[in-house]
Order: C-alpha cells, then structure tokens, then sequence
C-alpha cells in the first residue's frame, strides 16, 4: 500500500512495536485483576466500573498505517479517529463507508460499538466494509479475523461486543469515491406517516421525486414539522448557489427550518453534526450568539461538550443547583434506537406523545446486500437472516435509526431509569433494538435474548476463557 499525504500516519513496523508494547502490557496485568482501556476520551455514556489498576495505554494506536487509492483500501490503527481517518483518505478522493457524525469516535470503537450516518441506507455499518481485523483477545493472543478464516467466529461476533472479546488493534476497510461538494434539499413533512413513505421510497430506489439521493437523514422537530435532507454528490456548486459554513457562527440544524437547498464541501457535510454535536451544544449556551462570538471555534466540537458532561456527571453541579431551585431531579435519557421503518410512525408518535424531547434525529439504515459470507464462523451458525449476532438486524429489512439525547424531569411517583425502561419496551414491543453506548436496564434473561447470548457465549469461552475482560451484559447494564 502507498501512504497517504496526512500528518496521522504510522509505518507498519512502528505499528508492530506498538502492538508488542500493549502485549506486553496486557501480560503485566496480575490474573483477577479487570482490564480497561487507558482512553483520554470516550463518547459511551454509560457509566464505567470504577478500577484501581492501571489500564491499557492505547495511545500509540492512533494512526493510519497506509492507504492504497487503486484497491481503495485502508489500514487504519484501532484508536485512530474518524477525523484523522478521513484527513488521510480525503487528498485521494476517497472516504470510509461510513462516517459517524462526530470526529472523535474511533474506527475501532465504531466497529465494536455503534456507528451509522447518513450513507447507512445504502452502505449499512461502519463494520460491513471491513476486510481484516488484527485483535488483542481476553486471553492476551493477537489474531487476524477475516469473514472466512481461522477466526471468522470472532469477526462475525466482534460488533457490538464493546470490548469485551478483545480489542482491535488494526483493521482494513474499504473506501469510496468522493466528490468535492455535496448538495443538500431539506423536504418537510406534517406527518410521521409522510416522512416514511419518503424514507420508504429513497431506500427502495435510491431516489426522491425522481432525484438520485446519496446520503438521507432526518429532524423530527414536532409532530407536524419533520424534514428529511436529501444530500448527493456534486462536482461543482450550483449556479446561484454559495457554500454554507456551520463551523462558525452559523447552526447547522437551525437552517434546515429555513431553507430548502443547501450546499457544503465534502469535509464539511461529513462533519456538520460535529460542531454543536447535533444539537446538544445548546445546554452549554454555545448557540446563543453572544456566547458564540466569545467561545473559540477550536472549542466548538462534540469532544469538548462531552468533557463538559463528564464533569457534570462526576460533581453534578448543575444537579446541584436545581435543587436549590426547588426544581426536581432529571433522568438522562441518551440513546439510539433502530425501528423497522413499517413501525416508525407508531415509534415516532408514541414518543412524541410520551417523552418530552424534541428535536429527534431520524437515520435510515440496512445491512449491506453483502454481508458475512454463509457458514463463515466458528460459534454455531447465525440465526436466520441475522449476519451479525450481536446487533441483530436483519439482511433485507430496512430500519430507520432514531436518536435523542437529553433529559428529563423525574416525574412525583417515578424513580431515575423509568422513562429509559419505557422505551426499551416499546422499542422491543416494535420489533426493534438500541445500541448498547448508553444505559441499559434489560434483565439478563430479556439482554441476552435480544443480543445473540447464546453466539456470544460460545465465542466468549473460546477467546477469553478466564474471563479477563468484562462480559457484554457487565459492561452494558450491570456497570450502572
């Protein structure tokens, strides 16, 4: 592979040394003792058991080790970011599959926990466009996992496993071209019923009113204004058309209200989301324009909002003084949600109507036509239709991701985690899932049901056979 023009790049031999040193490491851990990463950042929020011992330092598996434009692949380091990835692949016109929205969202992390965007109704999840995976096991062993080789068990079960099968250490993906701009159409819709039948439509045909349709997602705002941005590729700006800039001062969700065409680099769509973290960034005051013109642009970014949460859940100043304002305790509500799209009207509805946040985000997903090949895996062979077992969608059923992130008021009569165990329930009951980044509440039984236990199981004695590393439900549910 020939490197890529980009300051985040490693050599293979570097990144060998690198992988000795946390071998190294993970041995020197005393058996017994629980294994965590050494991370500086995250974007889980979930609470993480609480360790006295050192953990992994990962901090040399941060780079990409080459990308070859002709083959249109990648080597990419576990802990590399989405925001160093794509500054290497970018000068080649190329980009990963799959971007998720915020720039510090590792491709490792992507691939073992969540990660969709708006190219996910055409090309699925970030793991479906990777090759190869090199992977620190519980039991300390590195192994290559391939769809079809001596670990195809472990490919096939390491999404959604959030570290506890191993961690990746490096994985080859695949890339795709890249236009330079890409033109937006913000469609509103009166009605979650309309809304799907767009949804519906785009990923059936790959088109909207006739219209070839690249990348599509969507704001519910209320229950009678919801829009779908329809984005494709370009390879000039529109006459009469100047690009838009939502690093600055401007708000990229706030102009989907006000304007029906739009468009923006490359760079910049693959990172609109980031700058005010959806639109999270308003409970820091950072979208009041005279805190705006004060706040540095560099601090405009999704990981500094989340250094601002950790604070607040670590001494709960705000918390604090809400109580001083008589004000009751809120309940935090963050989570993404996949619903079959035949059931998104009655998802959106019951929501609306039952959980008091607004704006939603709307994000239609299916698994690639090619998925896992058949047989390819060691631990028993997947349910019917279900090419991942432990995020179980399945191939040829199309879903629409729905995330909100906020909180809400504990209601007289109600404890923390209610609202959060309604949703699971409607979420099951709709034939649906959540992802596992936030809090959960299933029961073992319910847990292990939904997320491929028997698979996992398997799996789980077969590469960590002393248990070293927290099992999946440990670290989703039992952490809290």
């Amino acid at each position: 592979m020939r490197r890529a023009a980009s300051p985040h790049l490693t050599t293979s031999a570097a990144h060998e040394e690198a992988v000795a040193g946390i071998r190294a490491q993970y041995a020197a851990i005393p058996r017994g003792e629980p294994v965590r990463l050494a991370k500086r950042t995250s974007n889980l929020f979930r609470p993480r058991a609480a360790t006295t011992g050192p953990g992994l330092d990962v901090a040399a598996l941060d780079r990409v080790i080459a990308v070859d434009p002709v083959a249109r692949t990648a080597r990419v380091q576990g802990m590399t970011t989405y925001e160093h990835l794509v500054d290497a692949t970018l000068p080649h016109g190329l980009m990963p599959f799959v971007v998720p929205q915020l720039k510090t969202i590792t491709l490792g992390g992507a691939v073992t926990g969540l990660g969709i965007e708006s190219s996910s109704f055409r090309n699925g999840l970030p793991h479906e466009s990777v090759r190869e995976m090199e992977i620190l096991t519980g039991a300390g062993e590195v192994v290559r996992a391939t769809p079809d080789g001596e670990h195809a068990d472990l490919f096939r079960t390491f999404p959604n496993s959030y570290g506890s099968l191993g961690y990746a250490l490096s994985l080859t993906i695949d890339l795709e071209p890249v236009h330079p701009w890409v033109v937006l159409h913000h469609v509103r819709f009166a009605s979650a019923t309309d809304a799907t039948g767009a949804i519906e439509e785009v990923m059936t045909t790959g088109a909207y009113a006739g219209e070839h349709v690249d990348f599509v997602d969507g704001v519910v705002f209320t229950g009678t204004e919801m829009y779908l941005t329809l984005g494709s590729w370009a390879d000039r700006v529109p006459d009469g058309q100047r690009p838009s800039d939502y690093t600055g001062m401007d708000v990229y969700y706030r102009s989907i209200q006000h304007r029906t065409t739009d468009v923006l680099s490359v760079r910049d769509y693959l990172w609109r989301w980031d700058t005010d973290w959806f639109w999270c960034s308003r409970a820091f005051g950072a979208q009041s324009p005279r805190i705006r013109r004060l706040w540095p642009k560099k601090w405009l970014r999704s990981d500094v909002y989340w250094k601002l949460i950790r604070f607040e859940n670590t001494y709960h100043v705000a918390a604090w003084v809400d109580a001083r304002r008589g004000q009751p305790p809120r309940e935090r509500v963050v989570q993404d949600v996949e619903i079959p799209v035949a059931r998104l009207p009655e998802f959106i509805d019951w929501f609306l109507a039952e959980v008091p946040i607004e704006p939603i985000w709307l994000c239609p997903i299916r698994l690639r036509d090619k998925a896992t090949p058949d047989g390819a895996n060691g631990g028993g062979e997947p349910a019917a239709g279900i090419p991942w077992p432990l995020y179980p969608m399945h191939a040829g059923e199309q879903y629409v991701n729905v995330g909100f992130w906020s909180t809400v008021p504990i209601e007289p009569g109600r404890a923390d985690g209610d609202v959060n165990r309604l949703i699971e329930a409607a979420v099951d009951r709709l034939g649906g899932h959540k992802s596992l980044y936030s809090d959960a509440f299933y029961d073992r039984e319910s847990f292990d049901a939904l997320y491929g236990g028997e698979t996992y199981a398997i799996v789980k004695k077969t590469y960590d056979p002393d248990g070293r590393l927290p099992s999946l439900y440990d670290k989703a549910v039992r952490a809290r």
